[in-house]
């Protein structure tokens, strides 16, 4: 699926591309799994039984390992985030922020629910 997005400033039109990579209801809810997305392991996780998505690097960069897919899903103040089960750092979904050490930054994707289809970009 294509999705033309109108550029104002006299530019050409920007096109996003979306991969599916899952349905929905492949994810349970409050948990994460792992896709693979152009050659990267990505964690993707479901929030509640809401079709809210967010997708981070699965690799957590204290642990060395592509496991944070595996991580538990909560909150911290007001930020959504996914502690490590390896370290335990916690991670923002939505910014991939490490709220423990902010030299750490997770790599995120852009991600949306179509038909049931969890898409990323």
């Amino acid at each position: 699926m294509t999705l033309l997005n109108s550029v104002k400033t006299g530019q050409e039109q920007a096109v996003d591309q979306w991969s599916s990579i899952c349905l929905l209801e492949d994810i349970a809810p409050d948990t994460g799994v792992c896709a693979l997305y152009q050659g990267e392991q990505v964690a993707l996780f479901r929030i509640g039984d809401s079709d809210q998505v967010f997708a981070i690097s699965n690799y957590d960069p204290l642990g060395e390992a592509n496991v944070l897919s595996r991580g538990i899903v909560g909150s911290v103040g007001e930020r959504l985030v996914v502690a490590s089960p390896l370290y335990k750092q916690h991670y923002d979904l939505a910014t991939g922020e490490c709220l423990e050490d902010s030299d750490l930054l997770l790599k995120t994707y852009r991600v949306r629910v179509e038909q049931q289809q969890v898409q990323l970009s």
